[in-house]
C-alpha cells in the first residue's frame, strides 16, 4: 500500500505541475464580475441537470431552483425552518395539517399563487414516477385546497419529517394554469416561479442567466443580474475568479487551496456538507459483485484515511454510513472509522471462488467533485492490489450523468451524495426495494420493515434508533461502499461577504458587497 501512494503522489505531483503551467482559460464573455454592484457570478464544477426543480434532485440545481421558486418553507442560515409562503399553519391531527398562504403572492408572469398552484405543484411529484424527486413524496395521502389561500395535506400515516420535506427540493410550487397551458416541455424553455429571481436564459453547459423579481413578495432582491455559469475544470474555474471573471466558485480541491489563499483580492472558504462519496454497488447475480464476500474484500480493499490523507489533503472524514454528521439519525459508531484490511480482502475473494483475480469495471466522473478521478485512480490501484483487475472508466461530468441516471453502469459507480432534508429517511430511502431497483437493486426485508416504520414514528428517540440499525445493516451487507464524508471549498471575491451551509444551498441574497 505503502508504493501505491508513493507512485500515486507522484503522479499527483506531475499533474499539478501542468495544471499550474495551463491557461486560465478566461472568458471574457462573463460580465458583471469585478465587484458590479448590480450583477452576481457564481461557477460550478457542472451544469445544472435539468430547470424543472421537480425532476433535478442536485445540488447544482437546487442552487438555482431555490432562488427562482418559492417553497412553503424554507431553511435559514442556521437550518431551522422559517416560513415562506406560509403564513400560519395547525397540525389538525396526526395525518392533517392545514397551511395558510401568504396574500399578494405572485408569480413572475402576474399570476396569483394560490392553494391551487400548492395542490397542483405537490400531486405532480406525489404522483409521477418519471421525476427524480418523485420517491421523497411517497406519504403524502392527499392535498386539498380548502380556499384560494389555505391548503390541506393529509398523509398516509403520522409524518414526522414533513415540514422537512416541504423545504426540500421538489417541493417547489409550480404555476399550475400556464404550466398546463403550455406543457411540460414549454415551461423548461421559459419557467415560471415566484422567487426573488427570474428566469431569463439557460445556455446548456454554459450558464443559466437570471434578473431580480421586482415584485417578489420578500425584501427586495439583493442583485439586478445573476449568472450561474458551468465551468468544469478546476483550474479555469479559479482562473476566473483570480482574474474577475467571476465573484465565487465552488468545489476548489485541495491542490488549489494555496493558488486561491495567496491571491491579494480572493479567499478560501471551507464549509462542511452532508455530501458523502460512495461506491453504488450492484448486487444482482449477473454481476460477481452479488456475492456478499466480493463486496466485503471491495471494502477492505480501500484505505479511506489513505484517500484523504494523500489526495484531500485531510479534508474528509473516513465513513462507514450514508447519513453524515449533522444529520437526524445517524450513527455515530459508524462516522471516523473504516475497515481497511487487504490481506483479508484478498482471502475473501479466494473464499468466493477467485483466487486468481476477478474482473470488475469502476465508473466514475472526471471533474465534476474535485480530483474525483484522481481518487478513483487511487481506489483502482487499491483494488488491484487485492486481487481485481480493475476496468476504469472515468467519464466527463454530462456523459457521467447519463450513464448514472440511466442505470447502465456495470459493478461499481462512484457518486457523491448529499441530504436535502435533514433527515436519516432522506438518505437511507435508497435502500428501500422501490428505491434501489435499477441502481443497486438491494433488497432487504428488515430494512424495509424498519425504514417504513420509522416514517410513521413521532417517538424520536426511537425512530432515530431504527435508522441507526438499518445503517448498521447497510455497513454490513454493502449495497454502497461508503469513502467521505466531504468539504466543500469555496473560492470567493474579497468584495462579498459569504457564509456556507451545511445543506450547500447558495441563496444568492446572502451574498452581499463589503
Amino acid at each position: 500500500m505503502k508504493k501505491v501512494i508513493q507512485s500515486f503522489s507522484l503522479l499527483l505531483v506531475i499533474f499539478l505541475f501542468i495544471a499550474g503551467c495551463g491557461n486560465n482559460g478566461q472568458d471574457d464573455s462573463a460580465e458583471g464580475a469585478e465587484g458590479d454592484s448590480d450583477t452576481l457570478v457564481l461557477a460550478q464544477a457542472s451544469d445544472i441537470p435539468s430547470i424543472d426543480p421537480q425532476n433535478s434532485l442536485s445540488t447544482t440545481g437546487d442552487r438555482v431552483h431555490r432562488n427562482l421558486f418559492s417553497r412553503l418553507f424554507i431553511w435559514d442560515n442556521d437550518l431551522d425552518l422559517q416560513e415562506d409562503l406560509v403564513d400560519t399553519y395547525e397540525q389538525v391531527d396526526e395525518e392533517t395539517w392545514h397551511f395558510h398562504l401568504k396574500e399578494g403572492v405572485t408569480f413572475h408572469n402576474g399570476d396569483s399563487l394560490t392553494a391551487e398552484d400548492v395542490k397542483f405543484s405537490l400531486e405532480r411529484v406525489m404522483t409521477d414516477e418519471t421525476l427524480k424527486e418523485y420517491p421523497y413524496f411517497g406519504q403524502l395521502d392527499e392535498v386539498n385546497a380548502l380556499d384560494d389561500l389555505t391548503v390541506e395535506i393529509i398523509t398516509d400515516g403520522p409524518m414526522p419529517t414533513l415540514l422537512n420535506l416541504l423545504a426540500k427540493s421538489g417541493s417547489d410550487v409550480l404555476p399550475k394554469d400556464y404550466f398546463e397551458e403550455v406543457g411540460v416541455e414549454e415551461f423548461q424553455n421559459n419557467p415560471i416561479g415566484s422567487g426573488p429571481y427570474k428566469f431569463v436564459e439557460w445556455v446548456k453547459d454554459d450558464r443559466v442567466v437570471l434578473e431580480a423579481n421586482e415584485d417578489y413578495f420578500g425584501e427586495d432582491p439583493k442583485w439586478q443580474n445573476v449568472e450561474v455559469r458551468a465551468i468544469t475544470e478546476s483550474s479555469t474555474r479559479i482562473g476566473e475568479l483570480l482574474t474577475g471573471g467571476v465573484d465565487i466558485i465552488t468545489d476548489v480541491p485541495p491542490n488549489e487551496w494555496d493558488r486561491v489563499d495567496a491571491d491579494p483580492e480572493a479567499s478560501l472558504i471551507n464549509g462542511d456538507t452532508t455530501r458523502v462519496n460512495l461506491l453504488m454497488v450492484r448486487t444482482t447475480d449477473e454481476y460477481v459483485t452479488s456475492d456478499p464476500l466480493v463486496r466485503e474484500a471491495i471494502d477492505l480493499a480501500i484505505d479511506n484515511q489513505a484517500i484523504i490523507d494523500s489526495v484531500l489533503q485531510g479534508n474528509g472524514i473516513s465513513v462507514r454510513t450514508r447519513v453524515p454528521e449533522g444529520v437526524f439519525g445517524s450513527a455515530t459508531e459508524l462516522v471516523d472509522t473504516q475497515v481497511h484490511d487487504v490481506e483479508k480482502a484478498k482471502e475473501l475473494l479466494t473464499e468466493a471462488g477467485y483466487p486468481d483475480g476477478v474482473d470488475i469495471t469502476f465508473t466514475a466522473s472526471r471533474g465534476r467533485y474535485p480530483l474525483d478521478s484522481e481518487i478513483a485512480q487511487l481506489i483502482g490501484s487499491m483494488l488491484e492490489e487485492a486481487g481485481f483487475n480493475v476496468n476504469l472508466e472515468l467519464l466527463e461530468s454530462s456523459a457521467f450523468l447519463d450513464k448514472y441516471n440511466s442505470n447502465s453502469n456495470d459493478e461499481l459507480i462512484m457518486i457523491g451524495l448529499a441530504d436535502g432534508l435533514l433527515d436519516a429517511s432522506y438518505s437511507l430511502v435508497h435502500y428501500t426495494e422501490e428505491r434501489a431497483e435499477g441502481q443497486t437493486d438491494y433488497q432487504n426485508d428488515e430494512v424495509e420493515e424498519l425504514f417504513n416504520l420509522a416514517g410513521r414514528n413521532l417517538d424520536e428517540g426511537e425512530r432515530e434508533e431504527q435508522y441507526q440499525r438499518i445503517q448498521e445493516i447497510i455497513a454490513e451487507e454493502r449495497p454502497h461502499i461508503f469513502i467521505n464524508q466531504s468539504v466543500v471549498s469555496y473560492g470567493v471575491s474579497d468584495y462579498l461577504n459569504f457564509e456556507p451551509r451545511l445543506d450547500e444551498v447558495i441563496l444568492f441574497d446572502n451574498i452581499t458587497l463589503n
